[in-house]
């Protein structure tokens, strides 16, 4: 970034002047301005097991001690070439004299919690409870309704993630230029209508079409939302947000088994099948959480007031210390305006970012594993005996244990600040259970065999991390919004992948599917995460090499003249 702001500000600020902004604010006191030997330091933990074992709500430091963190703007030499851009939305917020608690930062984050992640959350579960419907519907009966084979389930999947990957960077663009507040619930309403016309599904065909057609729609979704929810995180909140987030997919998968139990018993009903009353159902609720996401997202932490929410969401001082810290966290996320649309150039600069291409082989990769056992689990079920409502609660042991390991490993990852080897333990974890579904009996006892894929189902999802890990090495809010439309493309390429493993002349064991998924296991383990660490070891090392032999004047200079952006500068470090 080169903006700066006024002349008469920047000699102020970035000579790092003890006046502050904040002493204008009519509703709130000033803080008691401190030098910046107070600043903290360390790298901050998001969680403590200490603190939720004993339950300390102040945690170890003194609630009203500072918590501002030293940041770049506490150098009267590099401070200027970090300033926010005059076009930023929320510059008029942005104060580097600001000082805060961490009772203050506490209160206002669970506020972003209640206010930003939990709706977030909620319109994600509308996704996964109109996306994985179809498992359900498999147990009533719906492919020999519909005349079709597990070829034609497996090519309508195909078909869904091809079109939702084609619409990851239309929608970003989309998104980018019109707000991600407005993009969303436009895109929640659209496949919602769609989902309720699977209601009228006639034959193979239909099938194929509304598939393409939710894919197209619900493309770019993901992506979206992760971007709206950097506006208000820091980097260290993010990961452990996004869990959550995900912990919400498998919440909607049991109660999208809940309600299944109940509509799929409507079949009979004015003589349609239980399956097409349960595509209307879910597909009428997430139309309403969509119409309702209208008026739940606010375009960011200073914009939360409108005429349906007069007062806002946050007061000035709320403000001043959202919009610091986020910036004293990462000053990349003032290099655009959240309505400023993506330019070719950006474009081009993001998909040609090789030091991403990393992660692109982790996403296309390390879901492989656990994704075909993950589809087909209710089809197998119901060819061992059990029957639909039995299958349909059947699914739920799975969740509950994967809503609690992807929550620790969440965690692990923060505490330890490792995402290559944490992230590893996914297919770790998945490995011994494949090799076991792969010695099993032709006639396996359905217990025996439920306990296996249940425990594989069980394992610790570790994509939340990746996908934190992928914004936070991308190092600017175009690579940013990019480059998670990329990473999210490459994972839906990997379903592809995984819906044409299992196939129909290899049923019911699936022996061939699963010899191929615990080979690809093995390299994920043995070779792709660890080559992954290497590399952004190395990249860093280079850099540091370079960068800490500099003198301050002269990565003042660099940073005043370089023609590098984002995590191409040498004071970038790239996370593993």
């Amino acid at each position: 970034m080169t903006s700066s702001p006024p002349t008469e500000k920047v000699s102020d600020k970035a000579r790092g002047s003890k006046s502050s902004s904040l002493t204008n604010l009519s509703d709130e006191k000033a803080p008691v301005k401190v030098s910046t030997d107070d600043l903290v330091d360390e790298e901050p933990t998001p969680f403590r097991w200490s603190d939720w074992i004993f339950r300390r709500k102040g945690g170890p430091r003194d609630a009203n001690a500072i918590s501002t963190r030293r940041s770049v703007y506490d150098d009267p030499v590099l401070a200027k070439h970090y300033w926010p851009k005059d076009s930023y939305e929320n510059t008029h917020r942005f104060d580097p004299d600001a000082r805060w608690t961490y009772a203050e930062e506490r209160k206002l984050v669970r506020k972003i919690d209640w206010k930003v992640m939990l709706w977030a959350a909620i319109s994600f579960s509308a996704l996964n409870l109109d996306r994985g419907n179809l498992s359900q519907a498999n147990t009533d009966n719906f492919l020999p309704d519909l005349k079709m084979t597990t070829n034609d389930f497996n090519l309508g999947n195909s078909i869904f993630r091809l079109a939702f990957l084609s619409a990851e960077l239309p929608s970003q663009i989309v998104s980018k230029r019109l707000g991600p507040d407005v993009w969303i619930p436009i895109q929640m309403c659209g496949w919602s209508i769609l989902t309720m016309g699977q209601f009228w599904l006639s034959g193979r065909t239909s099938f194929l079409v509304c598939r393409a057609l939710l894919g197209f729609m619900q493309g770019g979704f993901i992506p979206d939302l992760i971007l709206y929810m950097s506006y208000f995180y820091t980097k260290n909140e993010l990961p452990l947000r996004l869990s959550l987030f995900w912990i919400s997919m498998h919440v909607c998968t049991i109660l999208g088994s809940f309600i299944a139990f109940g509509v799929l018993r409507m079949r009979g009903v004015l003589g349609r099948e239980g399956w097409r009353w349960l595509f209307l159902v879910e597909g009428g609720i997430t139309l309403l959480v969509g119409i309702a996401t209208f008026f739940k997202m606010p375009p960011g932490p200073t914009q939360t007031r409108t005429w349906f929410r007069p007062k806002g969401w946050f007061t000035e001082r709320e403000e001043v210390i959202a919009v610091s810290r986020i910036l004293r966290d990462d000053p990349t996320k003032s290099d655009m305006h959240n309505r400023e649309a993506l330019t070719l150039r950006k474009l081009w600069r993001a998909l040609c970012d090789y030091d991403l291409w990393p992660l692109y082989i982790i996403g296309l990769l390390f879901g492989i594993p656990a994704a075909p056992p993950a589809q087909y689990l209710t089809l197998s079920l119901r060819n061992l005996g059990f029957n639909t409502f039995e299958t349909n609660l059947l699914t739920i042991p799975s969740s509950v244990a994967t809503i609690i390991t992807m929550w620790l490993i969440a965690v692990v990852s923060e505490t330890v600040h490792d995402r290559a080897f944490v992230s590893m333990t996914e297919d770790i974890w998945c490995l011994p259970f494949l090799i076991a579904l792969r010695l099993l009996p032709n006639s396996p006892n359905p217990w025996v065999f439920y306990g296996l894929a249940t425990a594989l189902l069980s394992y610790p999802y570790t994509h939340p991390i990746q996908v934190g890990w992928c914004s936070r090495n991308a190092g600017g809010v175009a690579s940013r919004t990019v480059n998670a439309s990329l990473y999210n493309m490459f994972v839906q390429a990997s379903g592809i992948i995984s819906s044409n493993i299992y196939r129909k002349d290899d049923a019911p064991m699936y022996r061939r599917g699963n010899s191929w998924l615990i080979g690809i296991c093995a390299f994920n383990c043995f070779i792709l995460y660890p080559g992954v660490k290497a590399y952004y070891i190395w990249r860093n090392r280079s850099r540091d090499q370079i960068w800490d032999a500099m003198t301050s004047e002269q990565k003042s200079e660099y940073l005043a003249t370089t023609k590098d952006r984002g995590n191409r500068r040498l004071d970038f470090r790239f996370a593993h």
